[in-house]
């Protein structure tokens, strides 16, 4: 049985609290927050302790450690993890800034202990059959990919000021679900951006609009599109085109009722929000994660495929403010 600590008790870990409990194989014995009061509540809902984090990484009776908490604090907590002798799975981005995720990559490699980043969106069950008819061969070979990831309704100005901005707390998910789904990293990322449906987002010094296009090494091409507002729900919807085909995962949506009559056809709206859309996912990482422990195989997302994103949304941030097209191999 796998024991478990859980770094943060905010929103998201609310959702990695629910798949840990519920995996047979683990079970969560504390939970940690800068408030206390959120670790305790959390912990009451969970049956465990509250303890305080630095209590968690040093109990030697606790196998590994998930980190739910601010992205400031993900490399020094993968690193503290890792040296007392534990298995990491960190929610996304390992840091804000691509030198210390680098330098965090180090650290953990001479720990030698396994760690997990925590893109969720790998282990989507519609994005994974999608990702293994591209494998298969079934369009033939890929030649361009379109991502779509729309949020509901844009985040509080005050969370924009710490999350590092929509190409590191966003679109990051999507520079990985390119290179999941293409086998390797672009060439060069070119980026356009604007703030228009908060001007407050553009005095933060944020976007909250953005198009990125990605050009890989044999001419392949890839688009991501984010919006902070789309009225009508969570859109997420990924599209390749190959030589011999075209795939498409579609949004997954509250029913599927289709009415049709004189007046049109309507059908429902895509589920609301992450919680609603990914939570098979969440489960399915989690799964992941205990299963290659368990059997000493290699972690299916890598601290690399972190830092791999990491350096796209640098390139992409850059080339917002220069205006052109930015090489990745030279951030």
């Amino acid at each position: 049985m796998l024991k478990v600590g859980l770094l943060g008790a905010g929103r998201i870990a609310g959702v990695h609290a629910t798949a840990i409990t519920a995996h047979p194989g683990s079970t969560l014995v504390a939970v940690s927050d800068h408030i206390p009061e959120y670790a305790q509540k959390l912990a009451a809902q969970y049956g465990c302790e509250a303890r305080t984090t630095e209590a968690i990484i040093a109990d030697p009776g606790i196998d590994a450690v998930l980190i739910a908490t601010p992205t400031d604090t993900h490399s020094d907590l993968i690193e503290a993890a890792t040296a007392a002798g534990k298995a990491v799975l960190c929610e996304k981005p390992v840091d804000l800034s691509l030198k210390r995720a680098q330098a965090c990559m180090a650290v953990v490699a001479a720990h030698g202990k396994p760690v997990m980043l925590g893109f969720n969106r790998r282990f989507d069950p519609s994005f994974g059959a999608l990702k293994a008819a591209v494998d298969a061969g079934e369009i033939g070979k890929t030649e361009l990919l379109s991502i779509t990831s729309f949020d509901p309704a844009p985040p509080p100005v005050s969370y924009v000021k710490v999350s590092g901005g929509l190409f590191r707390d966003m679109m990051i998910h999507d520079f990985d679900m390119a290179n999941f789904i293409m086998g390797q990293a672009p060439v060069t990322v070119t980026a356009i951006g604007s703030s228009i449906i908060d001007p407050q987002i553009g005095l933060a010094g944020d976007v909250d609009t953005a198009v990125v296009t990605l050009t890989y090494a044999d001419g392949r091409i890839g688009v991501i599109k984010n919006s902070r507002r789309a009225a009508y729900g969570y859109d997420q919807r990924i599209e390749v085109l190959g030589a011999d085909g075209l795939l498409q995962a579609q949004n997954m949506l509250e029913n599927t009722v289709v009415k049709s009559n004189a007046g049109g056809v309507t059908g429902a709206k895509p589920t609301y929000f992450f919680l609603q859309r990914y939570m098979a996912a969440y489960t399915a990482e989690w799964a992941a994660f205990v299963a290659a422990l368990a059997d000493g195989s290699a972690m299916p997302v890598t601290l690399a495929d972190g830092v791999a994103a990491l350096a796209m949304a640098e390139a992409a941030t850059l080339s917002v403010k220069t205006g052109g097209p930015v090489r990745l191999d030279s951030v």
